[in-house]
């Protein structure tokens, strides 16, 4: 048995961003890992082909470079360095590219030489957005709800449109590129609105591919260098600096409750870890209420709720290491890290319509990552360090093959392989020969992907659904009002499955631990109370 203040279930970005802050804080804090590596969904791997690293999940991580959270970590101190592709991203139809630059002005240069009036429109619209991004940004980062951000935010929009303009922030992606004359515009709205599982016909899907495109612009996409294992090696060495401890290879299986408290933690193995002060998890939603906790010890509305918490679709990820660079049929004017394959904007509404609605999708909508292009030290000069995924129903819904291959939704290792093809077939049809220069392949389905990473819940990437009837106060459940708190004293949520939801950011780990800290402080001067 050991006694720490605090325990931390889960070493993925979030929980290492909490742990790093209660050790600040001066806590004793004891991160527990079922894996044999931290990291959750920010790890790398050399297991694809000898030479080649692979990002085993996360690649791009625009909001982490926007997150005052991991600024104010200064990881560049323990050895992180990030770096960027010539240009953030490039959406691939056949005979032309659509570019995404860090210089906006670039960026708009290129959608008005393929349709005039294009440009300037687009830098109408990076300018409303300029008078708005600081005190949304700062809303985002700011543990629910944030009282601070929110008059600035308020009085910003007043002066930018008002309600027009919060109308326009709720359009669907397909609705906010209408004004414009060409599709480059919509192709870069909607396939950053891809990146989450919204529908493009849904609303609020416009405000997501327009964060994604105007923080592409600003801060770019970008990688560490080395692997995003970097990230985490540089998040685990700066807080066992401070004398917090990481343990990998330790399941925990039960939080245990004392006195309707959260008392700390059972692992696998036997052992007890008691937290004088605080639980930590940044575990999925389902584990924690489903298996961690009893049904009892949770309060029962939350409870009720929690059966009725949507996750976000399954994935499906193909890593590939190239003999060369991808053969574009049409090179892009610059090389671009991000790639979105689709051939329209209709194209990918029917993708991932399709995938809300259970189908597997016919022509997929594919995010692909050039790493070697984006971070030379991925691949030996002259290859290709890439991978591709796509959203799928979750594993043993009930679904129909809009592809008409016969996948049925078990993803087991013949149905990943068949999807993986129809995904490959998709690049092939634009980079002719891309086959021909895969030295070695790996497929990881949903259930692969849950196998490496618990909180990936049948390749749910996200920690549940983006759509809006799970954001902000109703994040994850409206039992919880957006908060990290979970009805049990003592216990936190610090996972994906908290506000402000998934990408590496690091807020809901700076949420929970400033709760539990708020928390342990008001303990401190109740009467005959002894938080530890």
């Amino acid at each position: 048995m050991t006694v720490h203040d605090a325990v931390v279930v889960g070493a993925g970005p979030n929980g290492l961003v909490a742990a790093n802050l209660l050790a600040d804080a001066g806590w004793s804090v004891l991160v527990l890992e079922e894996q044999p590596t931290p990291g959750g969904a920010v790890r790398s791997d050399r297991d694809v082909h000898e030479g080649f690293v692979h990002d085993t999940f996360s690649a791009f991580y625009p909001l982490g470079a926007a997150s005052p959270i991991l600024a104010g970590l200064e990881l560049e101190a323990h050895g992180l360095r990030w770096t960027h592709a010539p240009a953030v991203l490039g959406h691939a139809t056949e005979g032309r590219w659509t570019m995404l630059y860090r210089d906006r002005t670039r960026t708009a240069a290129a959608l008005d030489e393929a349709a005039p009036g294009d440009g300037e429109s687009w830098l109408a619209l990076c300018e409303t957005w300029d008078r708005i991004e600081k005190p949304l940004l700062a809303g985002l980062f700011t543990p629910f709800p944030p009282l601070r951000p929110t008059p600035r935010l308020l009085a910003a929009v007043a002066r930018t449109g008002g309600l027009d303009l919060v109308r326009t922030l709720l359009l669907p992606a397909v609705d906010l590129a209408r004004p414009f004359r060409g599709p480059g515009p919509g192709l870069l709205l909607a396939g950053n609105a891809g990146h989450a599982d919204l529908p493009l016909a849904s609303p609020g899907s416009g405000f997501f591919g327009l964060l994604l495109c105007m923080l592409g612009q600003r801060v770019g996409f970008p990688v560490p260098v080395g692997g995003a294992g970097m990230l985490t090696g540089a998040l685990v060495s700066r807080l066992t600096g401070s004398g917090g401890q990481v343990e990998c290879g330790r399941a925990v299986t039960r939080v245990l409750v004392k006195d309707g408290r959260a008392a700390g933690v059972a692992t696998s193995d036997g052992e007890e870890h008691l937290a004088g002060r605080a639980v930590l998890a940044d575990t999925s939603l389902p584990a924690l209420a489903g298996s961690l906790l009893a049904a009892e010890e949770l309060p029962p509305r939350l409870a009720r709720q929690i059966s009725g918490f949507r996750l976000d679709p399954g994935t499906v990820k193909v890593d590939w290491a190239l003999s060369g660079a991808v053969p574009w049929a049409t090179p892009p004017p610059a090389a671009p890290g991000t790639v979105h394959v689709s051939a329209s904007v209709t194209e990918m509404t029917t993708a991932l319509t399709q995938v809300a609605a259970g189908a597997v999708p016919s022509a997929p909508f594919l995010l692909v990552g050039q790493m070697t292009t984006a971070d030379p030290t991925r691949s030996p000069p002259g290859t290709e360090s890439m991978w591709a995924y796509a959203h799928v129903p979750q594993p043993d819904e009930t679904v129909t093959d809009a592809g008409n291959g016969g996948i049925r939704g078990a993803w087991d290792h013949d149905e990943c392989q068949r999807f993986a093809d129809r995904m490959q077939a998709q690049i092939e049809a634009l980079a002719p020969g891309f086959s021909e220069r895969i030295l070695a392949r790996r497929v990881l389905g949903p259930r692969e992907l849950e196998s490496r990473n618990r909180n990936l819940v049948g390749g749910a990437l996200n920690g549940g659904t983006a759509q809006l009837h799970q954001q902000l106060v109703f994040r994850p459940v409206p039992a919880m009002r957006g908060r990290t708190e979970t009805g049990v004293p003592g216990l936190y949520l610090a996972s994906a499955a908290a506000h402000p939801g998934g990408a590496v950011h690091g807020a809901p780990g700076h949420a929970a631990a400033r709760a539990a800290l708020a928390h342990d402080r008001l303990a401190r001067w109740r009467p005959g109370r002894n938080p530890r």
